[in-house]
């Protein structure tokens, strides 16, 4: 039911920059822990950072210190600011609900994130 669509990913060289963003439908995303992802074909997918209801954070040890979740609730809005980034950080980026504490909806389309010299 919930749809989630992904935006702002692109190509950038090592120690870029970038900000995602992730519009989420429905009435229940302010009381809804959410979560970035990503993945790397034939890798698993990944939660790299996740923000409960009331704003708490946390991160992958891979991406901590470099990417800041935050979410505007009125807005039904996620964002991913991504600084330093590395080759690692290469994959497709997904929002959706923190599997920590909510089933996952489905997947939107994600948006790539590419980073090499």
């Amino acid at each position: 039911q919930v749809q989630f669509v992904e935006s702002g990913g692109g190509s950038v060289q090592p120690g870029g920059s970038l900000r995602l963003s992730c519009a989420a439908s429905g009435s229940i995303f302010s009381i809804v822990a959410m979560g970035w992802y990503r993945q790397v074909p034939g890798n698993q997918r990944e939660l790299v950072a996740g923000i409960t209801r009331g704003g708490s954070t946390n991160y992958a040890d891979s991406v901590k210190g470099r990417f800041t979740i935050s979410r505007d609730n009125a807005k039904n809005m996620v964002y991913l600011q991504m600084n330093s980034l590395k080759s690692e950080d290469t994959a497709r980026y997904y929002c959706n609900f923190h599997s920590a504490y909510v089933r996952l909806g489905s997947w939107g389309q994600g948006t790539q994130v590419t980073v090499s010299a």
